[in-house]
């Protein structure tokens, strides 16, 4: 490493976002440490008008970073957890995943408030979602939306969950960053769409949030929440400046989760979520969903373990799951097109 330390960086908002917060932390915990960010574009970046599962997600956010980061023109990477390959790549590490932000998906319904063009907003008022929903008018939970209300969202996995608990509704694939999925809504009179509590929390747009969806109605994606710093395998230096960051309940929760996705082949093209939970009474917990694209046909289970072997407890929640049914779900998933 140099004396300058590089994080390599998708150029959204969001992204952005993400890892202006880590370099922030690091000077703070680093005083004269000179960090910079640069901007990479991902093949995730540049293809828009495509659902993501008829592109293929191995390393869709994140292949071109990690070839800067291997290349040396980077020195680490700030991520998504959830937008991780579960291979990390040959000479490369996860060094670091830190403290999750709220883990759930929330609503964000129709009705933000406008900027001065006429631009969406959402979320620019203040107070709480729960105020600023009903302040609006907006709905206040799953079973508020109207029969056959039109969703927007891109996700399999959250397709296949909106519609085991609501088989009415009708949902339209929507691509784009936060902003522009939000601005799609009010542009083409959605209902609304699904997000990340976490990535409008970081951007500051909490408040845009009409609801958030239980855990019984939707687990959320493999990682959420968290952030995944990867650097070069073997990089000490770079380790043990991140080495703070690094929260113990999150990271063996999401190395559960991370397992259990590994052992089921999934990826965001299979509608596969979990969500681990480490408490110090009952250890580590790890609840998983596997569904058919149309919500009909799903398999939901938890299971404890020992927070020191998170994969172990990954493995073995898998291994319920395919006796559950979910072989037959993911076979039916693969024979056909990836995206029904």
């Amino acid at each position: 490493m140099s004396d300058v330390l590089r994080i390599g960086s998708r150029g959204s908002a969001l992204a952005l976002a993400q890892s202006e917060w880590v370099r922030d932390r690091l000077r703070e915990l680093h005083p004269g440490l000179v960090v910079e960010i640069e901007v990479i574009h991902t093949k995730g970046d540049k293809i828009l008008d495509a659902p993501l599962a008829r592109i293929g997600d191995k390393g869709l956010f994140t292949k071109e970073i990690e070839a800067a980061i291997v290349d040396r023109r980077v020195d680490m990477a700030v991520h998504s957890a959830k937008d991780m390959p579960t291979e990390t790549p040959e000479g490369l590490a996860i060094v670091a995943f830190t403290a999750r932000e709220d883990v759930r998906d929330v609503f964000v319904a129709r009705g933000g408030v406008r900027d001065a063009e006429g631009g969406v907003v959402p979320g620019a008022a203040a107070g709480t979602a729960a105020s600023s929903s009903a302040a609006a008018g907006r709905p206040r939970s799953l079973a508020d939306l109207t029969p056959g209300a039109l969703v927007g969202t891109s996700s399999l996995r959250r397709r296949a969950q909106l519609l085991a608990a609501r088989p009415d509704l009708t949902l339209v694939d929507i691509r784009g960053n936060v902003e522009t999925r939000m601005r799609k809504v009010e542009d083409e009179g959605l209902a609304g769409t699904v997000l990340a509590a976490a990535g409008l929390a970081r951007l500051g747009r909490a408040g845009a949030a009409a609801f958030a969806f239980t855990f019984d109605e939707m687990l959320p994606a493999v990682g959420q929440g968290a952030l995944a710093i990867e650097a070069r395998a073997g990089d000490v230096a770079v380790a043990a400046l991140v080495e703070a960051l690094a929260d113990a309940p999150t990271t063996a929760a999401v190395r559960a989760e991370r397992a259990l996705m590994r052992a089921l082949e999934g990826g965001c093209q299979v509608p596969i979520a979990a969500l681990g939970e480490v408490s110090a009474t009952a250890g580590l917990r790890l609840r998983a969903f596997v569904g058919s694209l149309d919500g009909a046909d799903v398999v939901r289970l938890d299971r404890h373990g020992d927070a020191a072997a998170p994969e172990d407890l990954g493995r073995a929640l898998a291994a319920d799951l395919l006796a559950a049914g979910a072989d037959r779900i993911l076979r039916t998933l693969r024979e056909g097109d990836g995206d029904g």
